[in-house]
């Protein structure tokens, strides 16, 4: 094995320098007794061997903190392919440690299953959820150490991607994915309390209730006054496992009773924002909309995206449509969800809220108290940086762990 290989290489050049420098020092006493002789000529050659003598062991200390680097590194293999989401943002090497100066930056990323000579001597395997799904037994590793850990990494909605069979009970360790539970996370969104630090998303939440939060200030109140349309939805899937532009459709029959709609941003209406112009769209958002629709495409737990990220930063009220349970992410008081209220009343709940003022402004409350940040805006949250923590973290890696009914964990119910 490779790594057997370089720890030979290791061992025979430590050998040579504890050699050398043996020699070394009996030549120096050596000369050292002959001193007396020639005290001029042999000063020059006792100050030579001196210095051929520190270099020595400056190299023999620097291979051995060499030694000890590549003992600590962290080897995670990509088994399927590394251009997919979001595996490619995982870049080759230490590099995406190293450029986002993550606390943690000795893992190595590959997808080269020979580097170590045996695919066994890696850290992690890790497996894109939307591919493995799809290999047949031929195509899976088919030896493996105890050590490793075999993980599962998704950011797609395990609606549009169930594994329908029982082919990948008992063959994966960890999982990384949208889930907010049991292991690694891969998350849009990052909740921080007043005091900048990290509280959630996760299961248990304790949130403050919104009576016993803060009044916006008045200065906010008016800073609301300039919205004067009902709601926007930015979305480039118009055929969705959710049905959620069904929804809308009906959604906007029900407004025009009230002289609202719903603006229709991108390949599924008639309003667009590129991707060079997002900032804009942001910004109309936050001066122009009563509410944007955080709209999902398909139904799993926990799967949450960016679309409710948008809505809370640029003071929009959500209206969620998903499966998610949305008080793992948000107060209760600051989100109207569409599928608990059906169509014709989130119509009528949306017009009375725009019809008082005060009412709309309490939906912003939570702004005194939490915040809401795309999670690889900081170190702390980088999911990235934050799996890297977790393979050095030695007593929770030596934790055995197995997921062993994958198919009940990740797929919807009744789905299959």
């Amino acid at each position: 094995m490779k790594t057997n290989k370089m720890r030979s290489n290791f061992s025979m050049k430590t050998f040579f320098y504890i050699f050398t420098i043996f020699m070394l020092i009996l030549l120096y006493v050596s000369l050292n007794d002959l001193k007396s002789t020639n005290e001029e000529l042999m000063d020059q050659k006792m100050q030579s061997l001196e210095f051929v003598m520190e270099k020595m062991l400056s190299k023999l200390e620097e291979d051995n903190f060499s030694r000890k680097k590549q003992a600590e590194m962290k080897y995670i293999l990509q088994w399927t392919s590394p251009s997919t989401m979001p595996f490619v943002y995982m870049g080759k090497g230490q590099q995406h440690f190293i450029e986002k100066n993550c606390t943690f930056t000795n893992c190595y990323v590959t997808n080269n299953r020979t580097l170590l000579r045996d695919y066994k001597n890696f850290d992690v395997i890790a497996f894109h959820g939307p591919e493995v799904i799809r290999l047949g037994k031929s195509s899976l590793p088919s030896r493996r150490s105890h050590r490793q850990k075999y993980v599962f990494g998704s950011m797609e909605s395990s609606d549009y991607y169930p594994v329908c069979s029982n082919k990948l009970n008992d063959f994966f360790n960890w999982t990384w994915t949208y889930r907010l539970e049991p292991y690694a996370k891969w998350g849009y969104l990052t909740v921080r309390d007043s005091e900048d630090r990290i509280i959630g998303p996760k299961n248990e939440m304790h949130w403050m209730k919104l009576a016993e939060m803060e009044d916006v200030s008045d200065e906010f109140k008016n800073k609301l006054k300039s919205k004067n349309k009902a709601a926007a939805w930015f979305v480039s899937n118009c055929n969705s496992r959710s049905g959620r532009e069904k929804f809308v459709k009906k959604l906007q029959d029900e407004l025009h009773q009230y002289n609202l709609g719903v603006d229709v941003y991108g390949n599924c209406g008639p309003l667009k924002c590129s991707r060079n112009s997002e900032n804009a769209c942001d910004m109309a958002v936050e001066k122009d909309y009563y509410f944007y629709l955080a709209f999902e495409n398909s139904f799993a737990e926990d799967y949450v995206t960016e679309k409710l990220l948008r809505a809370l930063r640029h003071d929009a009220v959500p209206i969620v449509y998903g499966a998610a349970n949305y008080t793992r992410f948000m107060p209760d008081g600051i989100y109207l969800n569409a599928r608990e209220l059906g169509v014709e009343n989130l119509a009528r709940k949306m017009n009375d809220i725009i019809s008082n003022p005060d009412q709309y402004a309490d939906f912003f409350r939570w702004k005194n108290h939490y915040s809401y940040h795309d999670s690889l805006d900081s170190v702390d949250s980088d999911y990235y940086c934050g799996f890297c923590a977790m393979l050095n973290d030695e007593e929770y890696v030596k934790v055995p762990s197995v997921i062993k009914d994958f198919r009940k964990w990740w797929d919807p119910p009744g789905r299959c």
